[in-house]
């Protein structure tokens, strides 16, 4: 019976009306009204399908002209004065919109229209020359054979012969050092520290450190601990180098920190 009055867009009749059937339904005890619900929620859902086709329908549509007369409207036309200008000659056309209707309507949209200003060169825009394509270097096949060897400058090779013999010659020099110390007195255990340390010059002594690492690692010396828990070097005889040198388990390698506090 107001099947138009639900389906009215201004109307709630029928949110209304589901709502009432809901609070009917708690009290549903027969078959009969469950079945009464049934259908009023099949007539309710075509309503409400009729009625939400009507409202697309109703957005879709656009009128131009009313949408022009709002504008107007809100820009301040003067209707006096445009039956006025109706009654000049029709080459006129102005007159009768204010003189700040296009800012008034400008700051209204700009609400609407949030977004950073585009971006243009003062002095116009650059020249859009293409870039001068580089000329592409081939890089040189490695042979096959194998890669050539490099030549090391004359200069930085003869520095590393002479770093090397160098170092050669102080492991030879400390290693007979300590073997005519201990010759002389073979019961007398030589501190590994009184041995490598300069009181002088403590890069003396890292260096003195780092030649006598080259005569453990040959197995031509051997370090101990004496009954206090401090290191003691002695040479090592023939035999037990050549035993040190054929079992890589007789040997354990040592990182020593000495900081310059320590040295002191």
């Amino acid at each position: 019976e107001n099947r138009e009055d639900m389906l009215s867009s201004k109307s709630n009749r029928l949110t209304e009306a589901l709502q009432e059937a809901n609070k009917l339904f708690s009290g549903v005890f027969c078959a009969r009204e469950a079945a009464l619900d049934a259908q009023f929620l099949v007539l309710a859902s075509n309503l409400g399908k009729e009625k939400a086709n009507e409202l697309q329908s109703e957005m879709a549509a656009f009128d131009s002209l009313a949408f022009a007369e709002d504008l107007l409207t809100f820009m301040g036309i003067n209707r006096t004065e445009v039956e006025e200008n109706d009654s000049d000659s029709e080459g006129i056309s102005g007159g009768f919109l204010p003189s700040n209707a296009w800012h008034k309507l400008g700051e209204e949209t700009e609400k609407y229209f949030r977004r950073a200003p585009s971006f243009h060169y003062m002095l116009g825009s650059f020249k859009s020359d293409p870039p001068v394509p580089r000329q592409r270097i081939e890089r040189q096949r490695k042979s096959a054979g194998g890669e050539a060897k490099r030549a090391m400058p004359a200069q930085l090779k003869k520095m590393e012969e002479s770093h090397q013999e160098a170092t050669e010659k102080e492991v030879e020099r400390i290693l007979g050092l300590l073997q005519t110390h201990f010759k002389n007195d073979p019961n007398t255990p030589i501190s590994f520290f009184d041995l490598v340390i300069d009181p002088n010059s403590f890069a003396r002594t890292v260096e003195n450190i780092f030649h006598v690492s080259f005569i453990i690692r040959d197995g031509l010396a051997r370090l101990k601990l004496d009954d206090d828990k401090l290191p003691i070097i002695e040479p090592s005889k023939d035999d037990e180098g050549k035993k040190d040198n054929c079992s890589e388990g007789a040997r354990s390698q040592v990182v020593l920190s000495l900081s310059h506090q320590e040295w002191k």
